[in-house]
């Protein structure tokens, strides 16, 4: 993918220290790791490794990530990487998105306990579908869930939310067959959850069930959209001054073509928006439950996938274990010049960075005949 010609980190670099200065004692400390983080992304603070081609000497320099989860360049493999693992999940059956957010009232409470929020709106989200899925005046079944969290809107305002991929079926309670639901409809989801949180009944919480999936390779599209997504990626934002910043935005309430639009915010309050977001310390934002939860789950798709009679997975081979290093962006399969085999020639500490390029020294060939 093209480097964006503007990313967040840039913003950080340029204006990080002087936003931490006008808000000393008002940030916290996953907020500066996090910003600290994108600002020494992929630069010689990390360190990296250089790559040389066997042919023609033509050498690539490629510097670590920070891996950070806050980070909008990280994410990107991390996504691909958690994909990848879900991709042995998928049954052959619909799936379906289901959404659960916060009243108004809720969501300012949430602000300032972040951690205690977001995990009650988790369990209440999932005990609501795995209680009325087990109802047999609904489902009678155990299904799975995989559980996101966001808390932003379109324009990174505080907006935490709930989003969930669940199979359109699951378990009997016995194990010993496959419960469907009704073909586009999954369960009366937004009246169960009125009656969940019945202490709250007169406060308006939006539960709603989106449009089926077609099958398993559009539900891993649309995880790849939500799983690992941050409040702003690199590619929207638009342009960035010593005052201001603009970024895309999306506006729900309307549809066709004049549903984005731009935003352009001071540049110090994009920065705490952005910030906002930054999740607590050990706070997982993806869970998984019933069917999907860690204890079972190798077990539960299994047992799927044998009723829904789908064809045994074919085991692909594993890779040679290698030392484990920090990612760097991809290097090419080959050599950008000549095509030949590129080849890692040094790996380098942080802070250090490659100086005027010398010579090639000669290639020396073994002849082994």
């Amino acid at each position: 993918m093209t480097r964006p010609l503007l990313e967040v980190a840039d913003i950080f670099r340029e204006h990080g220290a002087a936003w931490r200065r006008a808000n000393a004692g008002h940030v916290s400390l996953g907020q500066l790791k996090a910003m600290s983080a994108i600002e020494r992304c992929r630069t010689a603070a990390l360190g990296g490794h250089v790559a040389r081609c066997e042919g023609c000497a033509h050498t690539v320099v490629s510097f670590n990530s920070c891996r950070s989860r806050s980070c909008p360049k990280c994410q990107g493999s991390a996504a691909r990487k958690w994909l990848a693992e879900r991709e042995a999940e998928l049954l052959d059956t619909g799936y379906f998105h289901l959404v659960f957010t916060l009243p108004a009232g809720v969501a300012d409470i949430a602000w300032q306990n972040k951690e205690v929020v977001y995990g009650i709106l988790f369990k209440a989200a999932a005990e609501t579908v795995l209680t009325i899925a087990a109802d047999p005046r609904h489902l009678g079944a155990r299904v799975g869930i995989t559980a996101v969290l966001h808390t932003w809107g379109s324009a990174m305002t505080h907006h935490p939310h709930i989003h969930m991929i669940v199979p359109g079926g699951g378990l009997s309670t016995d194990g010993t067959r496959w419960v469907s639901c009704r073909p586009g409809f999954f369960l009366p989801v937004r009246r169960a959850f009125a009656v969940f949180v019945k202490r709250q009944r007169r406060v308006e919480w939006v539960t709603y069930a989106k449009a089926p999936f077609a099958g398993p390779k559009q539900v891993l599209a649309y995880l790849a959209r939500y799983t690992h997504r941050m409040a702003l990626s690199n590619q929207r934002l638009i342009r960035a001054d010593v005052a201001s910043v603009t970024f895309t935005v999306k506006n729900y309430r309307v549809k066709g073509p004049g549903r984005y639009t731009t935003m352009t915010l001071a540049t110090h309050e994009f920065i705490r928006r952005f910030l906002m977001h930054v999740p607590p310390k050990g706070f997982h934002r993806i869970r998984h439950y019933g069917l999907l939860a860690n204890g079972n789950r190798a077990a539960a798709i299994a047992k799927a996938r044998a009723l829904l009679a789908m064809p045994p997975r074919e085991e692909k081979p594993q890779a040679a274990p290698t030392a484990e290093t920090a990612e760097p962006p991809p290097l090419p399969c080959c050599c950008p010049r000549c095509g030949g085999r590129m080849i890692i020639t040094m790996v380098f500490v942080h802070s250090w960075t490659p100086g005027p390029r010398a010579p090639p020294a000669p290639i020396v060939r073994l002849d082994t005949s």
